[in-house]
């Protein structure tokens, strides 16, 4: 026991001989919202997405609207035929603002195409061009005088 107490005090005598160093810890935060690199952003959204457990209640109706858009699981006909009224809308709507910003100006009136109605309609602020798509859905847009 005498050789164990003789032999612990002279271990500790001699690292007490030698310079003992430490190192300065620094705190690097690794979120780019806390001062982080930015450069971990993406890799911290995809371990936040891969550890989410719980589903959002309105990823069905996302997912309806953009089937009715024509985005998810629709036939090749109704492609054809969405794409087809997109083109003749943005047409209409080229011919619209052509004649307003040409000589003879926008004339007043009620336009049907399909189940969307266009009326256009003169004011004090500018001419007022309203929308509505037969759904329920209705948008004004108001073009200014020059």
């Amino acid at each position: 026991m005498k050789t164990l107490v003789i032999t612990a005090s002279l271990l500790l005598l001699s690292a007490g001989l030698h310079q003992l160093h430490a190192q300065g810890l620094v705190y690097r935060p690794n979120n780019p919202a806390f001062g982080g690199n930015t450069f971990n952003y993406q890799w911290l959204l995809s371990s936040a997405q891969a550890q989410d457990t719980h589903k959002d209640p309105a990823a069905k109706n996302t997912a309806s609207a953009s089937s009715l858009n024509g985005l998810a699981g629709s036939s090749s006909l109704q492609s054809f035929t969405d794409n087809l009224q997109r083109q003749l809308l943005s047409r209409l709507s080229q011919n619209i603002l052509s004649k307003q910003f040409g000589e003879d100006g926008l004339k007043e009136g009620t336009f049907t195409f399909g189940d969307m109605q266009v009326v256009i309609s003169n004011a004090a602020e500018g001419v007022i061009i309203r929308i509505n798509d037969g759904k329920g859905g209705e948008s004004a847009i108001t073009v200014p005088y020059l």
